[in-house]
């Protein structure tokens, strides 16, 4: 497979994922998916605004957000996202503490 194929289905398979996160599943919360997997949307968004910078893309973390998100960030929040319960905020101290990199 050459570098430019590779390129594309990687591109489609992200695209796929956002639609996944975004559209089919926005009832799986972000913590989660932090507990989890160690990532969520939006480490997706940092992974996204660090990848542009390699480019010489400028953005900050709300233009990265709402291409991850496909919406303004608050939006989205305010449409999905419910309040942590107790067991997944201890969780999540338990599963930051094993994930490498930096807190979202």
């Amino acid at each position: 497979m050459d570098d430019a194929t590779r390129t594309r289905i990687e591109a489609a398979t992200f695209r796929r994922l956002l639609t996944h996160l975004m559209q089919d599943r926005p009832d799986a919360q972000n913590i989660d998916m932090m507990n989890l997997a160690g990532f969520c949307r939006n480490c997706l968004s940092r992974w996204y605004q660090e990848a542009a910078a390699d480019e010489g893309v400028s953005m900050d973390k709300q233009q990265a957000r709402e291409i991850v998100y496909g919406m303004p960030y608050d939006d989205w929040r305010a449409r999905h996202q419910r309040e942590a319960s107790e067991e997944q905020k201890a969780a999540f101290e338990t599963a930051f503490a094993r994930n490498v990199g930096k807190p979202v």
